[in-house]
């Protein structure tokens, strides 16, 4: 396959979207899906099926680079005790992550043969829309629960992992799920956020790990060069991504972005009601 800097300009657009859409709760996957009918990069279906997933890696080395220290429990500069709370939130994070990843692989194929389409992504965007706003709306008068990260306790840390799996539909947004099941079940939106975003290493490693297993170890130079920029670009601009969001939600709500979703959501319907449904092409 011949590479022109065009198809590099198309893959810098692409990682641009998924490290603008991975973190805030509007789901990447569904505007990954929906850009990629606009911006067609000149690769194989099946090529394009494993870079969508494997261009997260670049978005979860951004939350590694920016909580390395947290996320170390071999760091010299923290305690005893610091270490054995650095160990415990890596115990909550597993055990969330174990939802997801038993129904992930019993129900991956099956998801991606049947869900992967822009309905699905349309419909998923304006019901999650409409949870955010209503959620947020219920949370209004309540007092958060747990405030610190630390406080977060075994049971609500499984409880978000449950929510996880509601992404495994296209457009549902991961992070927009887990942060929602946090705030219903007594987190404040910044615990929310902060474990959605460790929660996403093992999850985003291991299905990458999967596409890339699936896909076979045959890539061209070309294949591997998209990939590189891909996951560079999603990497420079999730880091700016999630700064963005801490600082937010520290004096706003999520409604925002359900409107967004609602709005989208209504785009893409319109789209498909005026050309059908691309993903079928």
């Amino acid at each position: 396959m011949d590479l022109s800097i065009f198809e590099l300009i198309k893959t810098v657009i692409l990682g641009i979207v998924e490290g603008l859409t991975e973190w805030l709760p509007i789901s990447s996957t569904g505007h990954m899906i929906l850009v990629d009918e606009f911006i067609k990069l000149n690769v194989s279906k099946a090529f394009m099926d494993m870079f969508l997933v494997v261009i997260q890696l670049g978005a979860i080395l951004a939350v590694v680079v920016l909580n390395f220290e947290k996320l170390n429990p071999f760091s010299s500069w923290k305690s005893r005790s610091e270490k054995r709370a650095t160990f415990q939130l890596w115990y909550k994070v597993i055990f969330a992550c174990l939802p997801a990843a038993v129904i992930g692989l019993l129900f991956n194929k099956y998801m991606e043969e049947h869900f992967m389409t822009a309905p699905v992504v349309a419909s998923t965007l304006i019901f999650y829309g409409i949870m955010f706003i209503v959620v947020e709306n219920y949370n209004k008068h309540r007092t958060p629960r747990v405030t610190d990260l630390d406080r977060l306790d075994y049971k609500t840390a499984f409880i978000i992992g449950l929510f996880q799996v509601l992404s495994l539909v296209p457009g549902t947004s991961r992070s927009g799920a887990t942060i929602l099941g946090g705030i219903l079940f007594g987190t404040s939106r910044y615990v929310a956020a902060e474990f959605t975003f460790f929660l996403a290493i093992p999850v985003m490693f291991g299905a990458s790990l999967l596409k890339m297993v699936k896909f076979g170890w045959h890539y061209t130079g070309a294949e591997v060069l998209i990939m590189v920029v891909g996951m560079a670009t999603a990497f420079v601009v999730s880091i700016l991504s999630i700064k963005f969001l801490l600082r937010y939600i520290k004096n706003n709500d999520f409604k925002a972005f359900g409107w967004y979703r609602i709005i989208l959501g209504i785009v893409v319907i319109a789209y498909l009601l005026m050309v059908g449904d691309p993903t079928k092409s």
